[in-house]
């Protein structure tokens, strides 16, 4: 029973994390951890063991779905090379950052990051792109139908914000997506398909240094790991294929009451064990 959950947890996050971006770390950690409540066989479950296995499965989600993507052209190589100038160092620091954690304060704060992470896709929805600056590295992209669209960013500010994103990819085992498209759009005015597509090619890299640090450390249940990868294969190519044909934002309001719920549940979990 416990193995058909976790392929079939794969599938759903590979799908949500490709179709939004977000890697699929946001569903599979907290999943990780409730199992150790129910089942026996993840008892020994720990929030290192959780980061670490999901971060290998992220790996396959977002090669699964940057592939998609590059067969659709949607991906700025150039700028997700940038971004992961910040993202690598970022991804390595959070590895280490979760070393030091027990297992009460990690859902504590992961608890709090998943709502915070609800309230981001709540503005995102509501706030407009800012004034397309000027000043560093200018892209374009036109789409299929013949529309053009022009978007920027600076350098040393698309470095900052790609070195948190690493961070916090590394820290809770999550693709950063949630933070990192926002930014994308609302900042860097990126079209919000080339923004998903290029955050998944940029969380395939950091994903790869901060599993390497997590192998290196102890903290991959490849069993587990095994189970998950071919549900989040297939759940890459089936969310990038998702995203080029309907918008999603009734999944969006759905994924975010959902973020919010298990949010609450980790705090209140977390902080009754203190």
């Amino acid at each position: 029973m416990e193995w058909i959950l976790l392929v079939i947890l794969g599938l759903m996050a590979g799908t949500l994390g490709s179709l939004m971006g977000l890697g699929g770390g946001i569903l599979i950690v907290p999943a990780l951890l409730m199992f150790s409540d129910y089942f026996t066989s993840f008892s020994s479950m720990t929030p290192q063991v959780a980061v670490g296995t999901s971060l290998l499965m992220m790996i396959f989600t977002a090669l699964s779905s940057t592939l998609a993507y590059v067969k659709q052209r949607k991906v700025d190589y150039k700028s997700g090379l940038l971004f992961f100038i910040g993202s690598g160092p970022g991804a390595l620091f959070g590895v280490w950052l979760n070393q030091h954690l027990t297992t009460d304060p990690f859902l504590l704060l992961f608890g709090a990051f998943m709502i915070l992470m609800s309230f981001f896709m709540l503005i995102r929805q509501r706030l407009k792109p800012l004034k397309l600056s000027v000043r560093g590295i200018q892209r374009s992209y036109t789409d299929d139908a013949g529309a053009t669209y022009h978007y920027g960013y600076p350098r040393t500010l698309a470095i900052m914000i790609s070195f948190i994103v690493g961070m916090v990819s590394g820290l809770f085992g999550i693709g950063g997506g949630a933070l990192m498209v926002p930014a994308m759009v609302l900042i860097f005015r990126f079209p919000p398909h080339i923004a998903v597509a290029t955050s998944m090619f940029m969380i395939f890299l950091s994903s790869i240094v901060s599993t390497f640090s997590h192998i290196q450390l102890g903290n991959v249940n490849w069993v587990y790991a095994m189970l998950l990868v071919p549900g989040a294969w297939i759940g890459g190519k089936l969310g990038a294929a998702i995203n080029q044909r309907l918008s999603s934002d009734h999944l969006v309001f759905v994924f975010r009451i959902f973020l919010i719920i298990i949010g609450i549940r980790l705090i209140y979990q977390g902080g009754t064990s203190l």
